[in-house]
């Protein structure tokens, strides 16, 4: 089940998750270990390797907000998480999705740290507090970039069908 490990407010931008400062470093194995560097108790959590199976961060409205830098979305994505949010900056909502980042839109998601969190029928349930918030599903075609892990995994499979007729 998945839970929540940290919970964010609304504008977190991209500086937020991946300082500016740490832009000489853009390689996806090496970004994760800048995840949120100025919150140190959120970088710490990240870094030290005990995160549960699908950890989730909670935040507020305008997630991914300010510069378009990818590697805030690598960064997250290098710790295997998943983003609900109110809602999410448009560029970093797109960068997400050509890495495979998991993003939920969810605009009345309330949770807590510790929660436990399920998915289905396009609800967020909230296992601890009984609470179900409605998702807003991306389009078929956006879900199944993330469901191949990015872009590049899924143009690769597309073209591997399409060598196969």
């Amino acid at each position: 089940m998945a839970k929540v490990i940290y919970k964010l407010e609304d504008d977190i931008s991209t500086d937020i998750i991946y300082p500016g400062r740490y832009m000489a470093t853009v390689l996806p194995t090496e970004t994760p270990q800048y995840a949120f560097a100025d919150l140190t108790d959120l970088n710490k959590m990240l870094n030290d390797g005990n995160l549960p199976q699908q950890s989730i961060i909670v935040a507020g409205k305008n997630f991914g907000c300010g510069s378009s830098r990818e590697q805030a979305c690598s960064t997250l994505k290098g710790h295997e998480l998943t983003v609900v949010a109110r809602n999410f900056a448009r560029i970093f909502l797109q960068n997400s999705i050509n890495l495979g980042l998991q993003t939920i839109v969810c605009p009345e998601v309330d949770a807590s740290v510790g929660d436990e969190m399920e998915i289905a029928d396009n609800k967020l349930i909230n296992k601890t507090s009984g609470k179900s918030f409605e998702i807003i599903p991306l389009p078929q075609a956006r879900q199944s970039i993330i469901d191949a892990g990015g872009l590049i995994p899924y143009t690769r499979k597309r073209l591997m069908q399409n060598v196969g007729k």
